[in-house]
């Protein structure tokens, strides 16, 4: 009986444990100040100047993939046709 009546209170404590972790709340964040918002907005800046910078990259690569692999290029004229023969 002493080991059910220990096995109940560990569980009770464990309920209300979660229980209480689950409600509390967490304090409200800082304000920002004028330098954090200034400096976030640089950041942000820097940031999409790259990220712009590598997608303008990456469209040049693919682009030049492209046309070396299927070839935007004048279709070349096939042997038959040029010999003036007919099939």
């Amino acid at each position: 009986m002493k080991k059910l009546a220990i096995a109940v209170t560990l569980a009770a404590g464990l309920g209300i444990g979660w229980f209480a972790g689950v409600q509390a709340k967490l304090p409200p964040a800082a304000p920002m100040s004028d330098a954090d918002k200034e400096a976030k907005a640089a950041k942000d800046a820097a940031s999409k100047a790259t990220a712009a910078e590598q997608l303008g990259k990456a469209q040049d690569r693919v682009v030049a993939n492209y046309k070396k692999n299927k070839g935007i290029a004048d279709p070349k004229a096939s042997p038959a046709t040029t010999s003036g023969k007919k099939k």
